[in-house]
């Protein structure tokens, strides 16, 4: 066999975990109880990058008529802490510090929360994450520090839900 056919062959095995870690971390994020009370469904592609999307509902307004903070903060956290899960397969991640700017209010409707890792890979991560309205504008955006928890994610019933899922 030729060295690049066995390349090829380990790249392609290494895509294939990598491929059952972002699904398992989907399979995680749809079992979280909390995610019960926001219509939302996360999605990897690629390693450092999640989106959420969303649905703002009227249940989730302040009294002027908006999204309340919250939704900002959980969606953002969520975008960047997943983005940032990726990049580890063992542990589950805790935010540590998250920073957060609102640009504009959301009125309701679907909203995509895209997050992106930055920096670091061993004690600390960095991740940040930007908040799309429907009509394509930035309504809000963070930055997040995530480290290692001692929780192993294979104890996590919603990880290993998310592996079976795909075997």
């Amino acid at each position: 066999m030729p060295p690049e056919a066995g390349r090829d062959e380990q790249e392609r095995e290494e895509a294939s975990s990598a491929s059952l870690h972002w699904r398992a971390l989907e399979g995680l994020y749809a079992s979280a109880p909390v995610n019960q009370l926001f219509r939302s469904e996360l999605h990897i592609e690629r390693e450092g990058v999640s989106r959420i999307v969303f649905d703002v509902t009227p249940e989730s307004f302040h009294a002027a008529g908006a999204a309340h903070g919250t939704i900002y903060f959980k969606m953002l956290d969520d975008a960047a802490f997943y983005a940032a899960n990726t990049l580890v397969t063992d542990r589950f991640l805790l935010t540590t510090s998250f920073n957060l700017f609102f640009s504009r209010p959301i009125n309701g409707g679907r909203v995509t929360a895209e997050g992106r890792w930055v920096s670091g890979r061993r004690r600390v991560l960095v991740a940040e994450a930007r908040l799309i309205d429907e009509s394509g504008e930035e309504v809000g955006r963070g930055t997040g520090t995530f480290q290692r928890s001692r929780i192993p994610l294979s104890s996590l019933e919603g990880y290993n839900a998310g592996l079976r899922a795909v075997l």
